[in-house]
């Protein structure tokens, strides 16, 4: 409903009256300092002026008011017209007029429900879990010279035990060394590396475990899982120093990632920023989700109503975030995303395991390589998992229309869990995509195949997510759907929630998937058969803008949030993490085509084990 207001006769009733109030006082004559003639002669003209042009003023008012019935039946369609160009010209300069935000993460973090003090413990858990070491001093995260190079750094491949040779089974250590841009030893820790161990011949690679030892030196642990050639790679993704920038973004400019919603009303429409925390300097519409209390809101528009919202979209990137000396910390090819050298060999050669190793481990049930967290390895570009079911190759359609048979699956998240929905419906040709009339890449997406009984549907998750246009009516939280689901042995849950989240506090980012893991155990127990499988977080290519908004320092973080809130449920991971930073491939928000059908090679895997990988 649109606001009343007051009508154009009464304004002009005002109008009249405060002119009524004025000429006494403009006419009187204006005391001339120390009795100038002069000026008290221009003050009697300018006297008089003001007199002739308030009697034109006057008689304009009086004629309008006369005229005040006819003016009041203007066509509403022009003042709409009017105010849609003025709505626009307002859009286009919305980035520019953002409100000024207030640093203080707990005002974003301690909105929503209040959490149960179980909630809060865990929280506190988590939080520790993940603390980042190696605090930099706030005075020396912008003093480049002293900040990690990784051309100056180092790494060396540690010999065995003995210096024997090395077998399938052992774990191979290498000591990474950290300098600055004087090639002077760092003493503290906090740099964010990356570790690879590959073979591009046999199309092998497994990702590294990087241990922090806080001083400067950090080891990376490989498990060596296939004979042949073995060939480190490590890189820095960020500086310690580096690393302090994004973490006082994350907590104090969870708006450098802004977003807007369209109000509409007949030929009315307007557009204001929203956000899940906003400054509360003018009204607000409040879009809290009455089931879980995730919040969500928007500047109220001036002229219509918080329920004639009709979309939600991705407003735009703040820019100007970090100062000049700052954004020296992220140079691409200086000190982001570069490669560590080695100080000596960079390989090893890796022979069959032993034969009293192999005997121990097949006694004992567990080998060196399980203490690494290691989830698998690719062999010649495929991915073989270290536990739960072995990995089938779906290399044919119909084995996967057979696998899928009777099957609903359900993929909700962002676009990451999007590929596999298209990846499905472009390899299997008897699904055919039912014509929503959704926009592209933001859905919601349903395919059928109505000769096996298989329907398979996407659906973004909710607020905060990044897509162009989303339909407010089509905004819906992911543990709201799940709590929908009837569930049972035929139906698949993927959840895929994650790269969204990287400009909040992890608070935030916590809270959600804590309403998520609640709706995954209520499907479980009214459903137990219902197969849910997560997908986590990737590795992608990063610049510096990409940096201080998607950061896979960020990503990391998340992820690991994520794997422990779920540790424990009876779910399936689907580890993007390490199968993209086993894979040769460059890293991408969106992984490669090769990559992707791993992770659905998996996902079809779980959903048709035959039998557990012993």
């Amino acid at each position: 409903m649109l606001s009343s207001a007051p009508s154009l006769e009464d304004l002009v009733f005002e109008d009249l009256m405060l002119l009524g109030k004025m000429i006494p006082l403009l006419l009187s004559e204006p005391v001339s300092d120390h009795g100038r003639q002069k000026e008290a002669t221009m003050s009697r003209n300018l006297s008089r002026y003001a007199l002739i042009f308030l009697l034109l003023a006057l008689s304009g008012l009086i004629f309008l008011l006369r005229n005040i019935r006819s003016v009041e039946s203007w066509n509403c369609h022009t003042v709409s017209t009017i105010h849609q160009l003025q709505s626009r010209i307002q859009s286009s300069l919305i980035s520019s007029n953002l409100p000024k935000f207030h640093h203080n993460h707990t005002f974003c973090s301690q909105l929503g429900q209040m959490p149960s003090p179980e909630d809060e413990l865990e929280e506190r858990y988590l939080l520790d879990t993940i603390a980042w070491p190696g605090h930099v001093p706030r005075a020396a995260t912008t003093a480049l010279p002293l900040s990690s190079d990784p051309s100056h750094s180092l790494f060396t491949i540690l010999p065995t035990q003995g210096g024997r040779q090395w077998h399938v089974g052992d774990v191979l250590e290498v000591l990474v060394q950290m300098h600055d841009f004087h090639g002077r030893p760092k003493r503290h820790g906090g740099d964010f590396l990356l570790a690879r161990l590959h073979s591009p011949e046999l199309g092998a690679g497994v990702a590294g475990k990087v241990l922090d030892h806080h001083n400067g030196f950090y080891s990376a642990l490989f498990p060596l899982l296939w004979v042949g050639t073995a060939l480190v790679e490590v890189s820095m993704v960020h500086s310690s120093e580096a690393v302090a920038v994004l973490q006082r973004l994350r907590e104090e400019r969870s708006d450098r990632v802004f977003f807007q919603s369209l109000f509409r009303l007949g030929s009315m429409s307007e557009t204001t920023v929203c956000n899940m925390c906003l400054p509360p300097h003018q009204p607000l519409c409040n879009y809290t989700d009455l089931s879980t209390g995730e919040p969500w809101y928007c500047y109220k528009p001036k002229m219509l109503s918080c329920d004639t919202r009709i979309n939600h979209a991705k407003g735009g990137y703040l820019k100007h975030l970090i100062s000049n000396k700052e954004a020296l910390l992220f140079q691409s090819g200086v000190n982001l995303k570069v490669p560590v050298h080695s100080s000596g060999r960079e390989s090893i050669t890796v022979l069959p395991p032993r034969i009293d190793k192999a005997e121990r481990e097949g006694s004992s049930g567990k080998s060196e390589t399980a203490q690494l967290e290691t989830s698998g390895y690719y062999y010649k570009d495929v991915w073989r998992p270290l536990s739960g079911v072995a990995l089938r190759q779906f290399n044919d359609s119909s084995a996967v229309t057979q696998c899928l048979k009777d099957k609903v699956i359900n993929i909700y998240g962002d676009s990451t869990a999007r590929q596999w929905f298209e990846y499905l419906i472009a390899f299997v040709p008897e699904l055919k995509e039912f014509n929503l009339h959704s926009p592209k890449n933001v859905g919601p997406f349903m395919a059928v195949d109505s000769t096996h009984n298989i329907l398979l549907k996407y659906r973004c998750h909710g607020p905060p997510i990044r897509f162009s246009t989303v339909l407010s009516s089509q905004m819906r939280y992911v543990s709201n759907e799940l709590d929908a689901l009837v569930g049972g042995p035929d139906t698949v849950v993927v959840l895929s929630v994650w790269a969204h989240f990287s400009t909040f506090p992890l608070e935030v980012y916590i809270r959600r998937l804590r309403h998520i893991r609640q709706a995954v155990v209520r499907l479980l127990d009214r459903a137990p058969g219902t197969l849910v499988v997560i997908r986590t977080a990737n590795l992608q290519a990063l610049d510096q803008d990409v940096s201080l908004y998607n950061s896979d320092w960020y990503s990391l973080q998340l992820d690991q949030v994520l794997r422990t809130m779920f540790n424990g449920l009876d779910v399936l991971l689907v580890d993007a993490w390490q199968m993209t930073l086993a894979h040769h491939f460059p890293h991408a928000l969106h992984p490669r085509p090769t990559i992707i059908k791993n992770m659905v090679d998996l996902l079809l895997s779980y959903i048709c084990h035959q039998s557990p990988k012993s």
